[in-house]
């Protein structure tokens, strides 16, 4: 079966966002442009880890053309994208590795990120190495999602992302735990159940 890619090459829209409570989050990267849209589901570590890097990987192209590029040294605040995510909220896969990159000829960012791709703990070595080409196999490989973004575009993403993750359930003072409505059973107090 052929490998089927999601391909955004100027999305309307991208963005990270959540489903669900906190606490019961799921979270999400949203792509929209075409006529249509895409939603793959991750993990809220993936989604923190994603904008950090960006926000790296951005600083860096400023660093290297000494200022003189496309990409703003902050999220510009005409592209803060607020909004929720576009329903119905359809997850296509669930996200296992991503990968960026700067193009440098067409000075845009791109993201991607492909399906997690599950492999039995017990497995023997014949079928760890069949997985492992299954991921490098453009042709018939998981799925992927692509999407090409302007470096303003990029540096709104990775705002909003981090401004997803910290919106969770807030931190324990004393473990930096998150605090369930209920309170939750600190490792700092000896198991005392320390309330919101």
């Amino acid at each position: 079966m052929p490998r089927q890619v999601f391909f955004y090459e100027q999305p309307d829209r991208f963005v990270a966002g959540t489903v669900g409570e906190p606490g019961q989050r799921i979270f999400f990267l949203q792509a929209t442009g075409a006529g249509r849209t895409t939603s793959v589901a991750l993990e809220k570590t993936q989604v923190a880890a994603l904008a950090e890097r960006i926000d790296e990987l951005l600083d860096e192209v400023v660093r290297r053309t000494g200022g003189s590029t496309v990409v703003p040294a902050v999220a510009p605040g005409d592209l803060a994208d607020t909004a929720p995510l576009d329903s119905p909220v359809e997850e296509e896969f669930r996200v296992g590795t991503m990968a960026l990159a700067w193009d440098s000829t067409q000075e845009r960012m791109v993201l991607e990120a492909q399906a997690l791709v599950e492999v039995e703990p017990d497995a023997d070595d014949a079928t760890l190495e069949a997985a492992e080409e299954l991921r490098e196999d453009d042709e018939n490989g998981p799925p992927l999602l692509r999407v090409h973004l302007t470096g303003a575009q990029a540096r709104s993403f990775a705002k909003r992302a981090l401004d997803v993750v910290s919106a969770g359930r807030p931190p324990c003072p004393l473990c930096s735990l998150p605090l369930d409505p209920e309170g939750h059973v600190c490792p700092r107090q000896n198991g005392y159940r320390r309330g919101a």
